[in-house]
């Protein structure tokens, strides 16, 4: 049984106690700058990453008491040997389990853990601050939090304990096991990545590489419709990841979901950088990327035009290639698809809280004259967006409890990162997340051209997603602000990439339409119209006119000196990157 505290004592010693854990987040905030917006702990670009400095705070006072207050009542509940503790279940599913329940020691804990957690975001509320600097405290104690869960430790852990006697040690042996097999790869296992490999059971739909450079490979897939559009469709993925998101299996192939709508489809592979990509530039990317991908699709197929799309920092490359095209008074491009992608850079979420001058020249003067952005370092900053669901859920499961995770496409997708090379790297942090130069008229210059958004004049597809952390809604639709011609923007349920990913087969989640384009998001969403199911039979309606007339299939790869040069996937979206 706990013995009474002495609550007055409790209440002097409320900020001492809170300011400990208050700098401890902050801590862990600076800790996890240097390797999440860094080098990974071992890396051989491993400089201490430049954070800045925590300013001086002040608190609003009567916030500060009622916290207190409130603390102190909570507390005296949990030490009140007459009051049952955690009685039913928390809400926190880490906590959810019945040997939290059972085990009074283990109730206590977590129930004080909570209530430390609640007490010290509500000092981030407190804090007397800017947006951004708020931000940043907010998610500095998200990190601690996170961090120190007792359900994270097994001597904190009754579930993991449970487990450990009822398998006579098993669980801690196969745990440590997963362990060792983590260390060996480089990141946690988030899925049983025995199961997939790429092109035989991930990336299969049926097609070949028709072009490479330094850059990308050409993918053409193999038609399964006996007539096509005669208007080809070029993908533009993201280079942050590999493209096979587009094209996990065939049951949510958004490849093979489009060739089956009778689209002839082309698609972008990037290459993941290596040393001699070591000086490559955004303006590479545009020019010898996806201009030169446009221009090598129109002459296989001898289209006057081609309709595209852009996935995340895919869509922010297609965009910009757009605005190239449009000052040099060409239009290849008879139709764009914006996917969960930034043009505007004014609502970047959680992602803000890395960006900043410090940080910008830091990795301008690390890599922007050469280098490599280690792709290990990426999806380790994009992990920790979400630390319980993609970091310490996976530590858990993994290490304290000796499972395997269960196979999951997209976990495995999530972890096969891709290699940045630094120059492209330091220009892109600059001009789209810093200063947002993008969707500033003749702001920059690209290619030798300058950079007018206003210049896009074709029909343009804008989709969100409405729980994107990586793209926040309002982001997205921002694009519809600054292209030209008739645009549609449509809303899905979910996050960056189970929105997108949404066959209509599973007839899940939902979307929102609405024919007029407000100046906001929010505005937009008032007016809108929910639908349920998978977005993209909206988009293969929007896309069916842009396509132009019906024309029979080709069933050979390339035309005159694009050639095929291995079936798909191809090499590039194999290699594993360069440490």
């Amino acid at each position: 049984m706990h013995s009474q505290p002495d609550w007055a004592q409790l209440a002097t010693q409320f900020q001492q106690n809170l300011g400990a854990g208050w700098m401890k987040a902050l801590e862990s905030f600076q800790q996890l700058g240097s390797t999440a917006a860094g080098p990974s702990p071992g890396s051989t670009a491993g400089l201490p990453m430049s954070m800045p400095s925590v300013p001086a705070l002040n608190f609003d006072p009567v916030k500060l008491l009622e916290l207190q207050q409130a603390y102190v009542r909570e507390a005296s509940q949990l030490w009140n040997p007459g009051v049952k503790v955690n009685s039913s279940p928390p809400k926190d599913k880490r906590f959810a389990a019945a040997p939290w329940v059972q085990n009074p020691l283990a109730a206590f804990s977590a129930s004080a853990y909570l209530l430390n957690a609640r007490t010290l975001m509500g000092l981030v509320e407190a804090a007397d601050a800017d947006d951004k600097t708020k931000a940043r405290l907010r998610f500095a104690v998200e990190q601690w939090a996170a961090v120190t869960a007792p359900s994270n430790y097994l001597a904190f852990n009754p579930e993991a304990q449970q487990m450990a006697i009822d398998s006579q040690g098993e669980s801690i042996a196969r745990g440590m096991q997963n362990l060792l097999a983590d260390l060996q790869q480089g990141h946690v296992s988030m899925t049983d990545e025995r199961v997939f490999e790429v092109g035989r059971n991930m990336a299969t739909t049926e097609g070949a590489v028709v072009f490479e450079n330094a850059l990308f490979q050409l993918i053409e897939y193999k038609p399964r419709t006996a007539k096509v559009f005669e208007r080809p469709f070029l993908l533009v993925p993201p280079c942050i990841n590999k493209y096979y998101i587009l094209d996990l299996q065939p049951e949510n192939s958004f490849v093979r979901h489009l060739v089956d709508q009778g689209h002839r489809v082309f698609l972008v592979s990037w290459r993941s950088a290596d040393e001699s990509m070591a000086q490559t530039t955004w303006d590479d990317y545009i020019e010898e990327g996806a201009i030169r991908a446009i221009e090598t699709v129109r002459e296989i197929s001898q289209a006057k035009d081609i309709n595209a799309l852009g996935f995340c920092v895919g869509g922010t490359i297609l965009g910009t290639a757009l605005a190239v095209l449009a000052a040099r008074k060409q239009k290849p491009v008879h139709a764009a698809t914006f996917l969960t992608a930034f043009l505007d850079f004014s609502h970047t979420g959680v992602m803000d809280v890395f960006i900043d001058e410090g940080m910008v020249k830091y990795r301008e003067m690390q890599m922007g004259q050469g280098g490599l952005m280690a792709g290990r370092d990426l999806a380790q900053t994009f992990s920790f967006l979400r630390p319980n669901d993609l970091v310490w859920n996976y530590v858990v499961g993994n290490y304290l409890k000796g499972q395997t995770p269960p196979p999951f496409d997209l976990l495995y997708w999530n972890s096969d990162s891709t290699n940045l090379p630094g120059p492209m790297y330091a220009w892109y942090l600059r001009n789209t997340y810093l200063e947002n130069n993008l969707v500033k008229p003749n702001k920059l210059t690209v290619c030798g051209e300058k950079v007018d958004l206003r210049k896009i004049d074709i029909p343009s597809y804008v989709y969100g997603s409405r729980e994107d952390h990586i793209v926040p809604i309002e982001g997205a639709y921002e694009t519809v602000n600054y292209i030209g011609g008739k645009k549609r923007f449509v809303m899905g349920a979910s996050g960056h990439i189970a929105g997108v990913i949404n066959a209509p087969a599973a007839k899940k989640r939902s979307f929102w339409t609405n024919d007029t384009l407000p100046a906001t998001h929010a505005d937009w969403l008032e007016g809108a119209k929910e639908h349920a199911g998978s977005w993209w039979p909206d988009w293969y309606a929007w896309l069916k006119p842009h396509g132009g007339k019906q024309v029979a299939a080709l069933r050979s790869y390339g035309r005159g000196k694009f050639k095929l040069i291995e079936p798909a996937p191809g090499r590039y979206v194999k290699a594993k990157p360069q440490a």
